[in-house]
């Protein structure tokens, strides 16, 4: 039995040939006066046209695809010879979807300290850029954040007691014109108590992204969950509760430490160096023993030292060694402070 069967030949030829809405000319609309905007003559289109779906009018083909998975076409035909003999042949034509907008994120993790809490931030950035050939319209653009996260958007200034967007009454988008926004994730007051669970939060949610084209279409982009690099904070992570912002050249001040067991298992047994640089000096006794650290906890310590040079000095030399693993920590740069001579303070 021969399986290599030879193709079929049909007596129909099966063509299809994709259209394209016309293009138009467009410039940069100036919309100054309300008789400049085109009022409800689009929603009215969309309203008259028959293959439309009563009280769906908005929801056209460009919301329904998904990127890059719908690219092909298949047409199936059944016909009948002049003998009676019943033909079937299936066809499949791929075409190219183009996305009309390139969306970059990064992210920043920043720590912002209270009273009774430190909590951490992540400020993302979204750049979003109209690669088609024609101005759109943004319409909504949105984060929706992970179950941990609260987010708020800083895209918005207070004038006169009322939000404005900066980028303005118009969010006309040319073709490709990049624009940034930002938006700052908080955890919510549960996860925020737990350094455990926030250090190991990669998922921070997805952008959803609506415009409309020049021809009044509207369009949808919804990303995939945003991943972000974890801060990398060790077993145990030290930060600053207080420090002031100026203090007088060769006086003590004083600084709150926080020290936490980031490990959700193992206790640790702390030992507290403090190492002298070419312009911080730390005050008291170098190598005293900080006692037990159980899991998941946190202690406040309180350290004094001064400065021996003037200008912005970089807060540096804590050493912290755990003696069950006779594992060291070192930390530098943990924050800065403005050293000013004492006349200069006092005038």
């Amino acid at each position: 039995m021969d399986v290599n069967q030879p193709k079929q030949e049909h007596l129909l030829a099966l063509k299809v040939m994709r259209l394209t809405k016309p293009t138009l000319f467009t410039n940069i609309p100036v919309t100054c006066e309300e008789r400049d905007l085109p009022g409800n003559l689009f929603n009215q289109l969309m309203k008259d046209d028959p293959s439309t779906v009563k009280g769906a009018e908005t929801l056209m083909l460009g919301e329904m695809l998904t990127l890059p998975q719908n690219f092909g076409l298949v047409c199936a035909v059944s016909y009948t010879t002049q003998t009676g003999e019943k033909m079937y042949f299936r066809k499949f034509f791929k075409f190219q979807v183009l996305k009309p907008l390139d969306v970059k994120t990064k992210f920043y993790n920043a720590e912002v300290r209270t009273v009774y809490i430190q909590t951490d931030e992540v400020f993302l950035e979204a750049q979003i850029q109209n690669i088609t050939t024609s101005p759109m319209f943004m319409e909504k653009v949105s984060l929706e954040p992970s179950m941990m996260y609260n987010v708020a958007e800083l895209n918005t200034v207070d004038t006169t007691g009322e939000s404005e967007s900066t980028f303005g009454a118009r969010t006309y988008l040319q073709p490709m014109d990049t624009r940034q926004y930002l938006y700052c994730l908080k955890p919510k007051q549960e996860f925020a108590e737990k350094a455990g669970v926030i250090k190991g939060v990669t998922v921070i949610g997805k952008l959803d992204i609506v415009w409309k084209t020049n021809l009044g279409e509207r369009g949808r982009l919804q990303t995939s969950q945003l991943q972000r690099m974890a801060p990398g904070y060790g077993d145990v992570r030290l930060s600053l509760e207080t420090i002031p912002d100026t203090v007088n050249l060769e006086e003590p001040f004083d600084i709150t430490c926080k020290i936490t067991n980031c490990s959700s298992e193992r206790t640790m047994d702390l030992v507290l160096e403090m190492c002298n640089t070419n312009s911080i000096h730390w005050c008291g006794v170098s190598g005293r023993q900080l006692g037990k650290l159980h899991p998941s906890s946190s202690l406040h310590l309180a350290l004094t030292l001064l400065s021996s040079v003037q200008g912005l000095q970089s807060v540096s030399g804590l050493r912290l060694t755990d003696t069950f693993l006779k594992r060291t920590y070192e930390y530098d740069d943990i924050a800065q402070v403005c050293v000013v001579s004492s006349e200069i303070k006092q005038s």
